[in-house]
């Protein structure tokens, strides 16, 4: 293996957004391809343990740390050629190593005219991590741009090229979410030409670009509005804002079939009478969503409710903070707090949008 970094013992604290986690007996960092699947067969070859992370921004680790190796995901370089889509449009398509920052991809594309990401700037992470909760924020969900993902297979020891279909995405999940076995080491994606954004399809970003839903923005103003829109939620790392101290939302939006939502709507009523407005929207499948966020702050656990160090952001009922000096269980009761009170009160059951490293709910 060629020159890699060790760390010995470092805190994953370190690592994380939230500034939570024990540490990790050794951590690597390699930034060649190469090199880093050579690390991958040495630690799979010795039995030992391994966690990938890229930018910790969407992982929650146990205050026992992590008893294995940790790769830190260093990989750069993006590379971009036309190509023609079903159908016969042309389209560009960007391939990016995995350790490739996210918000600097968006802000390429928009720079380049490529349209089908503007939406999902601001959102901190690397390029691998993207497919695996099927990133999505205002409208947009990275897999409509997601040609396919390259990933290391530890079990047959092969480099696998998985396509859209296989790498099955839904709201924010895929094939990749929750398992261990495929290291992602690049995305590539297709994108359409153009100074404009895809139709938008979220109502606050269209008030805020001050045009209807279903029409389209330049791509510029776009990107803009939607990373101050994050910035007034508390939603872009900022070490002045003790409200971007966090894992982004902690909770997924409740996706209910058509009998649970009659359920809730009636639950909703009892609790808060019958005037009270659900935030409900459509999905393609005939279920529907629901707003996590207003289940909360009527749950009782309005923006800024605090337990000891840690409190629910005081700009988005999603994000839960550290406030300096907290610990991971700290942050996990608070977390319960709140589902068992959302369960308590309307009958719904809140999961973890992050990804849990060594705890659970």
């Amino acid at each position: 293996m060629g020159s890699v970094r060790v760390v010995e013992n470092l805190p994953l604290a370190s690592m994380t957004t939230l500034g939570l986690g024990g540490p990790a007996r050794r951590v690597i960092a390699p930034d060649r391809e190469e090199d880093l699947i050579e690390a991958v067969r040495e630690i799979d070859g010795t039995g030992g343990r391994l966690l990938v992370v890229g930018g910790g921004s969407n992982l929650v680790v146990g205050d026992e740390g992590f008893d294995g190796t940790v790769l830190r995901m260093s990989t750069r370089g993006i590379a971009s050629e036309r190509a023609t889509a079903p159908g016969g449009r042309p389209v560009r398509h960007l391939t990016a190593l995995a350790g490739e920052p996210w918000d600097d991809l968006v802000a390429r594309c928009v720079a380049d005219g490529l349209t089908g990401v503007e939406c999902l700037a601001g959102i901190p992470g690397l390029v691998g991590a993207v497919p695996m909760q099927n990133v999505g924020a205002y409208g947009q969900d990275v897999s409509e741009t997601i040609v396919g993902v390259r990933a290391w297979d530890r079990a047959s020891g092969q480099i696998t090229e998985v396509d859209h279909a296989a790498c099955r995405f839904s709201y924010r999940n895929s094939a990749f979410r929750g398992r261990d076995d495929r290291v992602i080491l690049s995305v590539t994606f297709a994108f359409e030409e153009g100074n404009e954004s895809a139709p938008i399809r979220y109502a606050e970003l269209a008030r805020a670009l001050g045009v209807r839903e279903g029409e389209r923005a330049p791509l510029a103003r776009v990107r803009e509005t939607v990373i101050a829109l994050r910035r007034g939620k508390g939603m872009v790392l900022d070490p002045a804002d003790a409200d971007s101290t966090s894992a982004g939302s902690f909770f997924t939006n409740p996706i209910l079939d058509g009998e649970s939502l009659s359920q809730l709507r009636e639950r909703v009523a009892s609790a808060l009478g019958t005037e009270a407005s659900l935030p409900v929207f459509p999905e393609a499948d005939g279920r529907s969503k629901v707003s996590a966020a207003w289940l909360i702050e009527r749950a009782g656990f309005p923006r800024g409710y605090a337990m000891g160090p840690v409190a629910i952001s005081s700009k988005h009922a999603l994000a839960l903070t550290n406030r300096g000096g907290a610990t991971t269980a700290d942050l996990l009761a608070l977390a319960r707090a709140i589902r068992d009170g959302v369960r308590a009160t309307f009958g719904v059951t809140l999961e973890n949008e992050p990804v849990f490293v060594g705890v659970s709910l």
